[in-house]
């Protein structure tokens, strides 16, 4: 028996059914879905006073994703495209159509925390597309992309590709696994923001699903269950 012909008749399948992506080949297989005119269709909507108008890029997101190749490529390609919408669909809600770069109530958000310290006089609020906030995630994510979380936390509303790397970072370390064990996009809500889930706040809730609906939508896919927290 030819094994060679074998593996790749395999793989051949595998592809053919959806049922395989390639982490090696993420820089092209999110590309394809994060088009310019999905990018565009979202950050076209911050208005000119926005401080995120012109800051957030796809080529500042696709730079970012080199770092995460398990992003957008795990399971098949529909599991794929759910993971891309729920990403973008948090993107859109916390920096209102990328309008953002900083949170609007900005408080210390200063956890007592050993190994990851508040620096007198720096605050912690929600910065980037996913707004990074405590103390507790600007270190580590500062550790992980070489760049001082804690003294200088402010790089996150400053450079462009900083922000989507720490977005990435927060995502693949406390909401990846969420949506891809197939708990459903619920559960990437309640990674997020917990706080909403319950009945804490079921309009933010639903602008979220709606957001996350659309962009399946927009991707052909099947949004799956468990919408909600």
């Amino acid at each position: 028996m030819n094994h060679s012909l074998t593996i790749y008749a395999l793989l051949a399948l595998l592809l053919a059914t959806g049922k395989y992506v390639s982490g090696q080949n993420n820089g092209g297989n999110v590309s394809g879905v994060v088009t310019d005119s999905f990018f565009n269709g979202i950050a076209n909507q911050a208005g000119r006073g926005c401080a995120g108008k012109g800051f957030y890029t796809r080529a500042a997101f696709l730079q970012a994703i080199q770092l995460y190749p398990n992003f957008g490529t795990v399971g098949s390609a529909d599991d794929s495209k759910r993971e891309i919408a729920a990403f973008f669909a948090h993107v859109t809600h916390e920096t209102g159509h990328m309008c953002y770069t900083r949170e609007i109530n900005k408080a210390i958000y200063c956890n007592s925390n050993k190994q990851w310290p508040c620096t007198p006089g720096q605050r912690y609020y929600g910065r980037g597309p996913l707004q990074l906030t405590w103390n507790y995630n600007y270190g580590p994510a500062g550790q992980a992309l070489n760049f001082d979380g804690l003294n200088n936390p402010d790089i996150v509303a400053r450079d462009p590709a900083i922000s989507f790397k720490a977005a990435l970072w927060f995502w693949m370390n406390r909401v990846h696994t969420a949506i891809t064990s197939g708990r459903g996009f619920g559960a990437t809500i309640r990674a997020i923001h917990g706080g909403e889930c319950d009945g804490g706040r079921p309009a933010a809730v639903t602008a979220r699903v709606n957001y996350y609906t659309s962009y399946c939508n927009q991707f052909g896919v099947n949004p799956g269950p468990n919408l909600r927290c």
